[in-house]
């Protein structure tokens, strides 16, 4: 007798349309896989705040782009998430922003700011990582607020590679922002 694997179930915006609102938790679908987590805890939301609000004085002075606070960023049924913090160029974010107020397309820099367990952080630095660089993100930062350390990958040969890991007490700069640095403790 032969047995037969059933497909996995593959979640889509419309079934997290469905599920009961729930401020206390996010969804977020990767590859038709549903990820649950809970509200962040108190320094994680910190540090995303911090990065946002550096990002935010940088890009009113040069005003190149905006930082966006976890936006919905949708970019199939099958991909749908939430990250912490992402930067996109004034050019960019008009053609990737549908009527809803969701991005639909990779926005130039992406921030995830780490949740405490083991399965936050491979869906972090491995799902999201490999989503990220499959539609074109050109930086992505995963933040630690509790180690105060942050990776930077950034785009080479068409996916995004570990580029520098930065501790509290270096400098953070990136090509797509032009005259941006900041000390990394300044995030935490």
């Amino acid at each position: 007798m032969t047995q037969s694997i059933k497909d996995p179930l593959r979640w889509t915006t419309a079934d997290i349309e469905s599920l009961a609102a729930d401020e206390w938790k996010r969804y977020e679908i990767i590859d038709g896989e549903l990820f649950v987590t809970r509200a962040p805890h108190i320094g994680h939301q910190g540090a995303a705040g911090r990065i946002y609000a550096r990002l935010l004085l940088w890009s009113e002075e040069t005003n190149q782009g905006q930082p966006i606070l976890t936006p919905g960023l949708i970019f199939s049924d099958a991909d749908n998430v939430i990250p912490d913090v992402v930067w996109v160029s004034n050019q960019r974010l008009a053609a990737i922003v549908d009527e809803e107020g969701h991005l639909t397309g990779a926005p130039e820099l992406i921030v995830e700011v780490l949740s405490a367990g083991g399965s936050n952080e491979r869906r972090d630095k491995e799902a999201k990582l490999k989503l990220y660089s499959l539609k074109g993100v050109q930086e992505y930062w995963i933040v630690d607020w509790r180690l105060q350390q942050l990776e930077v990958y950034r785009r080479d040969d068409a996916q995004l590679q570990l580029y520098q890991t930065l501790l509290a007490d270096d400098e953070i700069s990136s090509p797509l922002l032009p005259s941006f640095s900041c000390a990394v403790n300044r995030f935490f």
